[in-house]
């Protein structure tokens, strides 16, 4: 009886339910926003096509019946998974906008072992308007459309034409996991075994439980959050805007500190750290990881005394989104837009990249003239508008606020690496070069001991083939170094401790990096936040006072020992 009034409710459904499959059967799908659907999947083989075709509905149908029959669920199918599963979506299940610009899209990494190897995949890279996605002292990595791949080889010399490897075949696929809406409890393309070295462990944190970490978050949610910190912290978080940018955004900061809005006196400059994200709109990574170093310093004020004791001494301004155009441009039209969204002299390729746009040794005139780079720097220094906002307010909060800079920390990805000045050119050292590479160490070891991961250190000149040769005037590079924020802050405004830190990981997923490493990787940057304030503060990282049982604990003898063998390897690599 009971199962009879089951299948009376039912029925209706069932019923509507077979006359949509048959008309989606009869009809095409094909829907307003999807007229390129089908130039997109000209290829697909037809019988494919009629499995996948509304995988929500097969599911609702499938789930009724168990209901009404009392059947267990049946195991789970490609392309009739219930939304929110652990399967990934077929290409058919892709918007059509996403499979037109990146269907056939792969990523590949080519092993490079001499310059003149950098050299010519640089050109090569150039010549075919390639998306070089990053590099570094042994590999690049470049995005092209799968087709193009003969192309490329054939301007590769005979030594690169077998010295690579594919990272993501499907890279429509990846963007598409990549947004919170369809976003899975699991990485829906696991990197194959050969792959996961690439790939950090992702390990449980208390950050774990913060809704705001648990998934990548856009512009219009970060601002709200920001004034919700200020609203509720009032006692050492304050909200300011850096400026606006080209489209008329703000680009909002977090500046943490005790009692950051009371006048300082004149002999007593505040000292200021800058922690930025977002330069670069598609390292959505370096975004949610200052939000996730902030969020930590701000809650740990007055309950760990270290970081007590470092709020009283410096301010904090924290900058997720340095791109904000470029930023809302990932999550509405392109997710792997990399420049600011301003119009330059080519109507259709618009962006500058706003870390080659910086006065001090700008070079986009000899270099990067093509409006269609991905690094174009613009046709004079500071064209670019958000990072000619930020260096007018760190040269107002110098000049007029009585403010002094000691250190620079811009987050990017991907590639795990700690870099230092210069970026325009392996033939100028800093003149506090030591003392970079010493903090620079420091920093790496505090992420190593705390979570395991290996990061590089280097100089930001360093091309994928690290040489350093009087001999050579001119060194091709993946991408020009000149007019870099890290150089322009440590020149001008003479901040002593100036680094660009790329973030995880090293290059299963590269930009599109999975949810799971938001927390890990803000972990990460946190403990290299506190090791960088209290090397400022004379301990060279470990705190030395009573509180140093209370924090997570530091093997100073394991720290000098492997601070010594790096410090080596950067020598020799000099030499």
């Amino acid at each position: 009886m009971q199962q009879s009034q089951r299948l009376l409710f039912f029925l209706p459904y069932l019923f509507l339910l077979f006359c949509v499959s048959i008309e989606a059967f009869a009809v095409p799908w094909v829907t307003n926003d999807n007229t390129q659907f089908a130039a997109a999947h000209r290829h697909q083989p037809s019988e494919r096509k009629l499995r996948n075709v509304f995988p929500q509905l097969t599911w609702i149908r499938d789930t009724a019946i168990e209901k009404v029959f009392g059947l267990p669920p049946k195991g789970t199918k490609k392309g009739c998974d219930k939304p929110g599963s652990k399967s990934g979506p077929t290409s058919s299940q892709l918007p059509s906008t996403l499979l037109a610009k990146y269907g056939g899209d792969i990523v590949i990494r080519f092993n490079l072992s001499t310059p003149q190897e950098e050299e010519a995949l640089a050109e090569a890279a150039d010549t075919l308007f390639l998306d070089v996605w990053e590099f570094t002292n042994n590999w690049a990595d470049i995005r092209l459309r799968e087709d193009d791949v003969p192309s490329l080889l054939g301007l590769l010399p005979r030594s690169l034409q077998n010295a690579y490897s594919p990272l993501m075949l499907d890279l429509a696929k990846t963007i598409y996991q990549t947004y919170p809406s369809i976003a899975q409890s699991e990485p829906a393309f696991p990197p194959t075994r050969d792959e996961r070295a690439f790939t950090p462990t992702v390990k449980k944190t208390d950050g774990t439980d913060n809704i705001f970490f648990q998934n990548y978050q856009p512009y219009s949610v970060i601002v709200p959050w920001m004034r919700l910190m200020a609203s509720m912290f009032t006692t050492h978080v304050r909200m300011i805007n850096i400026g606006t940018s080209y489209e008329g955004r703000d680009i909002p900061a977090l500046r943490v500190g005790v009692s950051p809005s009371l006048p300082q006196e004149e002999s007593d400059s505040r000292k200021i750290i800058i922690i930025t994200g977002g330069s670069h709109a598609r390292e959505w990574i370096s975004v949610s990881t200052v939000t996730y170093v902030a969020w930590s310093l701000i809650t740990a004020y007055g309950k760990s005394p270290g970081i007590t004791k470092l709020l009283q001494e410096f301010d904090f301004v924290f900058i997720p989104t340095a791109n904000p155009d470029g930023y809302v441009y990932t999550w509405e039209n392109d997710r792997l837009w990399r420049k600011n969204r301003q119009q330059t002299n080519l109507r259709f390729c618009r962006g500058l990249d706003l870390d080659r746009a910086y006065g001090f040794e700008w070079d986009g005139a000899t270099i990067q003239s093509n409006p269609c780079s991905e690094s174009y720097p613009g046709e004079e220094p500071f064209q670019a508008v958000e990072s000619h906002r930020l260096a007018e307010w760190a040269k107002n909060e110098t000049e007029n606020n009585g403010g002094k800079f000691v250190g620079f920390l811009d987050l990017h990805s991907y590639s795990q690496q700690v870099l230092y000045p210069y970026s325009y050119s392996c033939n100028a050292d800093p003149p506090s070069l030591e003392n970079l590479e010493e903090l620079g160490i420091g920093l790496a070891k505090a992420i190593r001991i705390s979570s395991g991961e290996q990061y590089s250190v280097a100089s930001a000149c360093e091309g994928a083939v690290s040489s350093k040769q009087s001999n050579r005037k001119k060194v091709s590079r993946m991408e020009t170094g000149g007019g870099s924020a890290i150089d322009w802050f440590y020149h001008e405004l003479k901040v002593r401790y100036s680094y660009q830190i790329k973030l995880r990981d090293t290059g299963s997923y590269g930009f599109l990096l999975p949810k799971e490493n938001i927390v890990p990787t803000g972990e990460e940057a946190f403990n290299v936040l506190k090791y960088f304030g209290d090397f400022l503060l004379g301990n060279k990282g470990i705190e030395r006072s009573s509180v140093k049982a209370e924090e997570d604990p530091i093997d100073a003898e394991v720290l000098e020992y492997e601070f010594d063998e790096m410090k080596w390897d950067l020598r020799r690599r000099k030499g």
